[in-house]
């Protein structure tokens, strides 16, 4: 053991006659417990919040996603889906095809979003853990809503006898009339609700699932045309080169789409807030960490005779800072453990009681996790050193005459 980091050790228990130093020390000590276990609080609540955030976008959206560059559809034959499917680490494909349409149930109506889907998307995608009640049954004739859609035209799920209709425009060039006085300008789709999902208000509004080969024959498209192609890979880490892959064999016409790059907003929205408020939180950690600063002069100066003692033994100036240097750096990584240990507690209590709610029946989400507990720490490392080190700069030969 070296002799400035005994002495620190020494320093840092016993306690000073002045009762004024031992007061400062503590209350120090306590400010370092507290904005430790504060930050790791915050960071475990922001990244329960972003997981919570995504996992609903996680539901819909596969690993990878290939949309048209320009326009709305394109066209994937059997031969071209044969060969994306011998792509290594890819597990499954789900072709889809998405569509804004009118639905309307009796005297109500809303516009909605069609997305006709293949029995893959199931397995390619989570969707299967939103449903609030029903089931998937997808066929030719069923479909699964948003509760939200359920709650706008009040339609009851099996309603064969009054099913919801959906309503989506021909395609086509030239007006109405050139279309013929009995013609309608738009194609009928009778369906049944099977299912129900819920997600989160917007989505819960927004879409409507059927098969995919009744929206192409809803739409008056070909087998082969389709608005998107769902990809799930085996490994994430191989995320890139799979998209390189299916990039090169599907050509420049469209573009291959990770998670995060789909839900481009959300992704940046919930980084942004986590990183400012971890930068709200350190510039709180700075504010405290003067008393750092303070606590250690006034430490210098209560064991000024010490030193003098020392110094006239033998010990160097730089062997007398770096007893203050060590003494601020333990006493700051101390704090700072205790306050990661006391945040973890609270942290797990409310991972496994739940008791802080969101509503009654949602508990805030939170996580604990290492990489936030290594930042803290890090956090208050750096911050302690630089405290430290510019209290202990105030030893020299002038102060031990």
């Amino acid at each position: 053991m070296s002799f400035p980091y005994y002495m620190a050790k020494r320093y840092l228990r016993s306690k000073s006659s002045q009762n004024a130093v031992n007061i400062i020390n503590a209350v120090t000590f306590l400010v370092i417990i507290i904005g430790a276990a504060s930050l790791f609080v915050v960071l475990s609540a922001f990244t329960g919040l972003k997981t919570f955030s995504l996992q609903f976008t996680n539901s819909f959206d596969p690993d990878l996603k290939v949309t048209p560059l320009t326009g709305k559809f394109f066209e994937l034959d059997s031969v071209q889906e044969n060969r994306l499917k011998e792509v290594p680490f890819v597990d499954g494909l789900a072709r889809e095809m998405e569509e804004r349409v009118y639905i309307s149930y009796k005297e109500k109506s809303h516009l909605a979003t069609i997305k006709g889907i293949e029995p893959s998307y199931r397995q390619v995608t989570e969707v299967d853990s939103l449903l609030y009640f029903g089931n998937w049954g997808i066929t030719e004739e069923q479909t699964v809503v948003g509760i939200g859609l359920v709650s706008i035209l009040g339609v009851p799920p099996n309603n064969y006898q009054n099913p919801l209709v959906v309503l989506a425009p021909k395609p086509g060039k030239g007006g109405f009339a050139s279309r013929g006085i009995n013609s309608k300008p738009y194609n009928e789709l009778p369906l049944v609700v099977s299912g129900v999902y819920a997600v989160e208000d917007q989505l819960d509004k927004k879409y409507l699932f059927a098969s995919l080969p009744l929206v192409q024959a809803l739409l008056e498209k070909e087998a082969a045309q389709i608005t998107g192609l769902n990809v799930k890979i085996t490994d994430p880490a191989r995320l890139e080169e799979v998209r390189s892959e299916l990039q090169s064999l599907l050509g420049p016409e469209v573009l291959v789409l990770s998670r995060e790059e789909l839900n481009g907003t959300l992704y940046r929205m919930l980084n942004t807030e986590n990183l400012a408020t971890y930068l709200i939180f350190t510039l709180v950690l700075i504010i405290a960490l003067f008393n750092v600063v303070g606590a250690i002069i006034m430490m210098i100066l209560d064991k000024r005779e010490h030193s003098k003692t020392l110094y006239n033994l033998g010990a160097t100036i730089p062997s007398l800072r770096k007893i203050y240097f060590m003494q601020g750096l333990l006493l700051t990584t101390l704090g700072g453990a205790i306050g990661i240990l006391i945040g973890g507690l609270l942290v797990g209590s409310q991972v496994m009681w739940g008791w802080l709610k969101i509503t009654e029946t949602l508990s805030y989400p939170v996580e604990l996790t290492l990489p936030n507990a290594l930042l803290v720490m890090g956090t208050i490392s750096v911050l302690g050193f630089l405290s430290s080190f510019m209290a202990s700069r105030r030893i020299s030969k002038e102060l031990l005459r």
